[in-house]
């Protein structure tokens, strides 16, 4: 976080010079630091100084992270035209040592140094997701049940789903309805994809602007995976339509690195709407929700997944049959309503955490609480950003 942490402590001195021109604005919104509605929002905040919009301007570049801080005071510090038009940023910046450090030749005196700055550069490092599409997000969204059992309100999650992982540049496939054995087959075909004719045993369907359609040719891999399960479950593991149970450390472990995996190194997020128990958190449900049987999770020790599961061990997860699972519809607002700013996915997860933790199931307060879980192996930070058509 050192890049950060040295725009926090320049900010005022940063602010102040910045704010007698704006040509500041035209010159981060060139080099991709803020997108073009960011530019367009900080440009017409009504009644604010010259001063307040550059502080703004400056609070979206720090809420973006390590990485675009670094850009922005390696910007400052190197563009020709803002060194001449801004020439008191070279007194500020300078002997703070704000650009990288170049590499040298390591000896015996610098390797604990070295070893450092290694790290620090390291922790600010996110996952590169440059693949078009970003990659896969597939969807199991098991609705009815041979036991007559219909999860109501799963098609709203599954469409929720499928436009914002679009959105975010992922190519969505949904499988509906799958048995045990018919769900677990699907997912060691999505962690090593093959012939599109094998995608019918599935029942896939891929999301197109506003419609689930027959897929027009294979999936494949890209920088990034997100599997979305929506069903029924009990302690560890979900439900396929026929009853019977795939555990969620299975389904995690068919996506570990292998020799032949195209997605070693490569984040892997898992969504698992489905209770972890029987048991409803402090009290009894409303009459207009209803539960998803399901339970506890063991997480694999292998890197680069996070799984986010609606609550945790041994309670249910409330699922509204009109407008669809709490979990589920929080996680697809916040990544809507947050990730333009390039805020890290765990962060976002918080957000979801506390939305979820604070709603109410019932008309006497604390009676129907949800909390969610999310467990993790991300090696690096993991930043999903909207793709422009």
């Amino acid at each position: 976080m050192a890049a950060m942490d040295k725009l926090r402590n320049k900010k005022t001195e940063i602010v102040d010079t910045l704010s007698a021109d704006r040509r500041i604005f035209d010159k981060v919104q060139q080099k991709g630091l803020i997108t073009q509605r960011d530019y367009n929002n900080l440009k017409n905040i009504k009644g604010e100084t010259e001063e307040g919009h550059v502080v703004a301007l400056v609070d979206k570049i720090m809420n973006k992270g390590p990485d675009t801080c670094q850009k922005f005071l390696n910007l400052l510090q190197t563009d020709d035209d803002i060194k001449s038009t801004y020439p008191a940023l070279e007194n500020i910046l300078t002997n703070t040592c704000i650009l990288p450090t170049p590499v040298q030749a390591a000896s015996s005196d610098n390797l604990d140094g070295d070893s450092q700055e290694s790290k620090r550069r390291k922790e600010d490092e996110a996952y590169e997701l440059n693949s078009q599409p970003v990659g896969l997000c597939v969807i199991i969204n098991n609705e009815n049940f041979k036991t007559k059992d219909q999860r109501e309100g799963t098609d709203k999650d599954a469409r929720r789903l499928a436009k914002v992982f679009s959105r975010l540049g992922f190519r969505v496939l949904m499988c509906k309805d799958q048995e045990r054995d018919q769900m677990d087959r699907a997912l060691k075909y999505f962690a090593s994809p093959g012939d599109l004719s094998q995608l019918q045993e599935f029942n896939a369907k891929e999301w197109s602007g506003s419609e689930f359609i027959d897929p027009q040719e294979p999936p494949k891999h890209g920088d990034a995976f997100i599997c979305c399960v929506l069903s029924h479950g009990s302690k560890g593991v979900v439900s396929g339509t026929d009853g019977k149970h795939l555990s969620i450390k299975e389904i995690t472990s068919t996506f570990k690195a292998t020799k032949e995996s195209a997605l070693n190194g490569k984040p892997k997020v898992f969504l698992i709407q489905a209770c972890q128990g029987h048991g409803v958190q402090k009290g009894v449900p409303s009459p207009d929700l209803q539960f998803d049987d399901s339970g506890s999770v063991s997480i694999p020790v292998d890197a680069d997944f996070l799984v986010a599961i609606a609550t945790v061990e041994d309670c249910a997860a409330v699922r509204d049959q009109y407008v669809g699972s709490w979990f589920i519809q929080s996680v697809c607002k916040q990544l809507e309503d947050v990730c333009s700013s390039g805020e890290d996915i765990s962060e976002i997860f918080y957000r979801v955490k506390n939305e979820v933790s604070l709603k109410e199931g019932s008309k006497t307060p604390g009676a129907v609480k949800q909390m969610p879980e999310t467990r993790d192996t991300l090696t690096k930070r993991l930043v999903l950003l909207p793709r422009r058509n």
